[in-house]
């Protein structure tokens, strides 16, 4: 959808040309899903939050509030909706360089390996352009969030996956010793045998 109006060279495609084209394109998939979930439509299975388009420009607000790096916005995503949606790796590289492509992010200096982007004039142009778009996008993903609240085992979910992430990430970090890990194995066995013990 972005690459038809803009390519690598292709500044002239700018937003009162296929800007505008996309933006309805998008608010009218948008608007079919709302309807869609909204009326409980037959045939099962998982649908996706957003089309690649959309997603970038979620991705897209959410490093103009502040730069990021893709771990980063699938965190971010997932946390904003508590965990009931989290977008691919695969979705989210490729729109990144989409974006970059089109000169609406940048990347940043950044202390790790790890690619951070930050915002450009014409991605904070864009975003102003289609703040209507963005609210209902970012509302969805609220409403996401909060129908999972609701369930009863919100709790354990979240806090399931913050001893998944402070875990792994103090492995990776490679500052545990030995001790320290067998320490760890301990406690959470302990937890395990408490539960366990549940009525």
């Amino acid at each position: 959808m972005f690459g038809h109006m803009h390519g690598r060279g292709g500044r002239g495609c700018g937003p009162r040309g296929g800007w505008e084209h996309w933006a309805a394109r998008a608010e009218g998939r948008f608007e079919a899903f709302r309807d869609h979930g909204r009326g409980g439509g037959g045939g099962g299975g998982r649908r996706r939050m957003f089309d690649g388009g959309e997603l970038r420009l979620v991705l897209l607000k959410m490093i103009a509030d502040e730069p990021r790096h893709g771990y980063e916005l699938i965190k971010a995503v997932e946390e904003l909706t508590g965990g009931a949606y989290a977008p691919s790796p695969g979705m989210v590289y490729p729109a990144l360089t989409m974006l970059a492509e089109m000169e609406l992010i940048a990347e940043q200096p950044s202390e790790t390996t790890r690619k951070r982007f930050g915002v450009t004039e014409a991605g904070t142009a864009h975003l102003a352009e289609q703040a209507e778009l963005v609210a209902a996008m970012l509302a969805r993903l609220a409403a996401a969030g909060e129908h999972r609240a609701r369930s009863d085992r919100a709790p354990i979910r979240r806090s399931m996956r913050n001893l998944r992430d402070v875990v792994m990430q103090r492995l990776e970090s490679g500052e545990l010793s030995d001790d320290a890990v067998h320490e760890v194995s301990a406690m959470i066995d302990a937890v395990v045998q408490k539960i366990e013990r549940l009525k």
